[in-house]
């Protein structure tokens, strides 16, 4: 039913209409909204019924007005384009759901200057919360939202301090796997490609790939570098064509990526250069997204447990949000190789 307010404009219908409609006083209403449990069945009935004959929606800016707070979580994500991003955004929705809150999904673009014009617009609409996978983790401006009351959980990546809690997987455990898998199939000339080296985890998997070389008596140093100004598809398929310009004398016969793109790219490269993969180059990527199972040469990857990860902070932040009892915790999740065709015994 549309109702017409002065001047014959159309308006929607309020509280005081379904009251009036189902013949009860506006605070039965509030109670049946609120408080349903206080409300008889018979009565609670009637102003249902007059809600749904009046097409009657809640304000929910209003209500969030009156209790100081939305029931908005808000993910502010590294990069939209990276599938992994996007799985760990459905485990934060799948928490979400189960919590009877919404989320408003943010991309930075791994550029810091729009993370924090999202951060300052989110605090400005109260979010209860905000789960961030930010450009840099030491940013002091999380602590200024923490110290103002908006929780903060700091998504894939490791920061020091207690203001906050944080969910991770152990970076360097996951280069290392990579790189002793390699080593174990008789990979001697390994590369490691990605960057920008200001990334945390780019670091810590190389550092990771490094170490392994070191257990298997090689020095640290002989891991051949190939930097990549971006984690993208794109910046792969040109880390393929540097590799493919090497001399045979010092070009490697293995790579790990930094992340799954990376190495899709790389792959790519590959197949249009003529080089076999693994027999020429064998790939091993990180993340797992799903297009590595699905690559037409599937790759070799490191898993992560993405959704979790995403759960896991959802869990955390309503936490902090809805206990006064909250203990900051960091949650360490561990890496997983899974070997597909990109990498064989040689």
């Amino acid at each position: 039913m549309v109702l017409a307010a002065a001047g014959g404009v159309a308006r929607s219908a309020s509280v005081k209409d379904v009251a009036a409609a189902a013949g009860v006083s506006m605070g039965t209403v509030s109670n049946v909204l609120n408080r349903p449990e206080r409300v008889s069945a018979g009565t609670r009935a009637k102003v249902q019924q007059a809600m749904r004959e009046l097409g009657f929606v809640r304000n929910e800016s209003a209500r969030q007005l009156r209790v100081g707070r939305s029931r908005v979580l808000a993910y502010v994500m590294l990069d939209a384009s990276n599938p992994f991003f996007t799985d760990v955004a459905r485990g934060v929705e799948d928490i979400a759901e189960e919590s009877d809150l919404s989320v408003f999904l943010c991309n930075s673009d791994q550029r810091g200057k729009r993370e924090r014009s999202y951060l300052t617009r989110l605090e400005g609409q109260r979010v209860q919360g905000v789960l961030i996978t930010p450009v840099d983790p030491e940013d002091p401006f999380f602590d200024g939202l923490a110290q103002r009351g908006t929780p903060v959980v700091i998504v894939d990546r490791a920061r020091s301090g207690d203001l906050h809690c944080s969910v991770a997987v152990d970076d360097v455990l996951g280069g290392r796997l990579a790189a002793e898998h390699l080593l174990d199939l008789g990979h001697e000339r390994i590369a490691f490609v990605g960057g920008p080296e200001r990334i945390g985890q780019v670091r810590d998997r190389r550092d990771g790939a490094r170490d392994a070389l070191a257990a298997a008596g090689h020095a640290r140093e002989d891991l051949v570098i190939v930097r990549t100004d971006a984690l993208s598809v794109a910046e792969g398929r040109g880390a393929g064509a540097r590799i493919a310009g090497m001399s045979r004398r010092v070009r490697p016969t293995a790579a790990v990526c930094a992340n799954d793109l990376l190495a899709l790219g790389l792959l790519q490269e590959c197949v249009t250069l003529g080089i076999r993969v693994p027999d020429d180059l064998a790939i091993v990527g990180y993340d797992d997204i799903d297009f590595a199972a699905a690559a037409t040469v599937p790759l070799t990857s490191v898993r992560q447990p993405r959704r979790e990860l995403g759960r896991t902070a959802a869990e955390l932040l309503i936490d902090e949000a809805t206990n006064p009892d909250h203990q900051h915790q960091r949650v360490l999740f561990t890496p997983e190789l899974v070997a597909r065709a990109t990498t064989r015994q040689r």
